[in-house]
């Protein structure tokens, strides 16, 4: 939250850069330099829904009170297809770039089903969709809700025969990159809290947005340099994909430097599970993407001399 500032305080300093190199983000596989081209948004809220002002045993109220769960399911379906995952708002949907689309068909060409097959699935899981390249463009530019919490609802040790006054939800959305994330956000509370059904109390907190980001065309000297760099330490050509999560400070330094040049890559791979317990990095894969940075770095000093 401090580097707008200081990107504020060191402009003088900073100039006008053409090249801007961020490390914070994943690869595809360990057999080539990846370059990110998009970030999708995201949309955070805290969803409740009211029913009573106390509990009340489940004998008596069943059938006659509406249950806060029930309430909650009602709302989200209006946001999503349950059985698909789709998103049934139009101002959550994108048309995806030419380019986007060229780039995330090689991605998913180069991975095929590893694009599913990586995750910690349990056996016998079935992907949302067959075709990896679809897979792939669920992940990257279409909007998805993952519920990340719940409140209000005891520990199943706990649980009593109570039908419950309230329900909560912690609602994560992935945004496009194109998608303007406050208008989004808007959007999602407009829909969660209007007439809400049966006249529960809806209501909604803690909301966050941050807009997603895609990258200008690549210039013909990077895109050179970052293949030359890759088959030098990979053996493997250059490889570009979109990003399903975020890096939120991408969209403003996107805005502050509009006519940059982006090298976006990092070490965020197969199964490294970012933010979870078992998080790690890549090391051999780690020494070729230093050996590539910096022959870009090289590259780059030569074009501008």
């Amino acid at each position: 939250p401090d580097l707008p500032a200081y990107i504020e305080h060191l402009k003088d300093r900073i100039g006008t850069p053409d090249l801007v190199v961020c490390l914070d983000s994943g690869a595809g596989d360990w057999d080539r330099l990846w370059c990110t081209t998009s970030l999708r948004g995201m949309a955070m809220t805290v969803l409740h829904v009211d029913v009573l002002t106390e509990g009340v045993h489940s004998g008596a109220a069943s059938g006659i009170v509406p249950s806060s769960f029930r309430v909650v399911r009602e709302l989200l379906d209006r946001l999503e297809d349950s059985r698909t995952g789709e998103t049934r708002l139009d101002e959550l949907k994108v048309e995806i770039p030419a380019q986007r689309l060229e780039q995330a068909g090689a991605m998913a060409s180069i991975l095929g089903e590893k694009v599913f097959t990586d995750f910690p699935a349990v056996e016998g899981l079935r992907p949302v969709v067959d075709d990896p390249l679809e897979m792939v463009l669920n992940g990257t530019w279409r909007t998805t809700l993952s519920v990340i919490g719940m409140g209000s609802v005891p520990a199943l040790a706990d649980a009593g025969n109570v039908l419950r006054p309230r329900t909560s939800l912690a609602l994560s959305f992935r945004l496009p990159p194109t998608t303007d994330a406050g208008h989004a956000l808007a959007r999602i509370t407009e829909v969660l809290t209007a007439d809400p059904p049966s006249g529960a109390r809806v209501t909604c907190e803690g909301a966050e947005a941050a807009s997603g980001w895609n990258a200008p065309a690549v210039a013909p000297w990077l895109a050179e340099a970052m293949g030359e760099a890759s088959r030098a330490a990979f053996g493997n050509d250059a490889a570009y994909l979109g990003e399903g999560g975020s890096i939120p400070f991408m969209h403003m330094l996107g805005e502050a430097y509009p006519e940059a040049q982006f090298l976006i890559t990092g070490l965020l791979g197969p199964q490294s599970n970012a933010h979870g317990p078992n998080e790690f990095l890549h090391v051999p894969t780690g020494k070729r993407l230093t050996a590539c940075v910096a022959s870009v770095l090289h590259d780059h000093r030569h074009v501008r001399s």
